[in-house]
């Protein structure tokens, strides 16, 4: 298992776990680093954290609660401690995957919830506008996926290299390096503004709040996904009446042991997509060939070899995007 010890690596043994009720143990196939919040952990010199939440394994034994998955399934899988030889997961985490889809690409499951639930809390509907900030790995997924959805997306990324990877995925994207190249784009396609600006990435002092806001249409709002800097003018948000959300992770239930641990569901009448139905959905658009991760996968090592992807993350986060471990 891995283990951030004071802004270090540290592989530690122990023994097989015994899955509890409402748990399933895998036995992983591939982990997909989360480049952003894993670095920014070790950054923070955290102790006895556990590192990763996205993988994709084989289900070798599961609790009695435990009904929708069998074992020898193969799985894709969304929570803390992803990389490790075995793990448990709660059941709602853990989402059958058809034999025709990706071992790789399903490994990003934890990835795809959490871009998935930020179009959510956008609130948009058929035919919307979204401007997207950001094209690392989670921003790359979020075009896909909105894109799938058939909002009308704008994308914005200073790194050249990031851009052309997009557009290469999806060569009709409208795709900029330039901030002020994206209120042009939107007079030609959404002459209101957008309907939701989401920021997956950004850092202090980039003013990205008030650029946001500018490009909003009359009562937008703005998504923040990433690590932005959240200042921003009262007015500008004032005179739009404009609302800025927040994404928490991949969904309601994060952070819900009764959800996680107890395996008590949020009725779908009440609480239509937690954060499990978000993984399914992954699952189901990869299943459709709606997405394409495998180009967005640029290093594989192996789970020994787990520092050396930490340390190309950390060293070159810009030269980074999708960062597999085999086991």
């Amino acid at each position: 298992m891995t283990i951030a010890r004071s802004g270090r690596i540290v592989l530690e043994e122990r023994e097989l776990p015994v899955p509890g009720g409402h748990q399933v143990l895998i036995r992983t196939e591939c982990s997909a680093i989360s480049n952003g919040t894993e670095t920014m952990v070790l950054r923070g010199k955290a102790d006895g954290t556990r590192l990763g939440y996205n993988s994709v394994g084989i289900v070798v034994a599961k609790g009695a609660g435990v009904e929708s998955v069998e074992i020898g399934q193969r799985v894709a899988c969304y929570g803390e401690g992803a990389h490790a030889d075995y793990r448990l997961v709660p059941k709602f985490l853990a989402v059958p995957v058809p034999d025709h889809v990706d071992p790789e690409e399903a490994a990003f499951a934890g990835l795809g919830a959490i871009a998935i639930h930020a179009l959510r809390q956008a609130g948009m509907q058929f035919g919307e506008t979204a401007v997207i900030v950001g094209l690392g790995i989670l921003g790359q997924i979020g075009v896909q996926i909105a894109s799938a959805a058939a909002y009308q997306v704008v994308a914005l990324d200073l790194l050249a290299a990031r851009c052309e990877l997009l557009r290469t995925i999806l060569p009709d994207a409208a795709v900029y390096e330039r901030a002020e190249e994206v209120q042009p784009a939107l007079s030609h396609i959404a002459g209101n503004g957008a309907d939701s600006v989401l920021l997956f990435g950004g850092g202090k002092g980039d003013g990205l709040m008030d650029r946001g806001i500018g490009w909003l249409r009359d009562r937008g709002n703005i998504v923040i996904v990433g690590v932005p800097d959240t200042t921003f003018t009262r007015n500008a948000l004032f005179h739009k009446e404009a609302q800025i959300r927040i994404c928490r992770a991949g969904g309601p239930g994060r952070y819900d042991a009764r959800y996680e641990q107890e395996g008590f569901d949020y009725p779908d009448g009440y609480v239509r997509w937690t954060e499990g139905r978000n993984v399914a959905e992954f699952v189901r658009l990869l299943a459709g060939r709606k997405l394409s991760l495998k180009p967005l996968i640029r290093h594989r090592f192996d789970f020994k070899e787990i520092d050396q992807a930490y340390q190309l993350c950390k060293e070159a986060p810009e030269q980074t995007m999708g960062v597999l471990i085999r086991y």
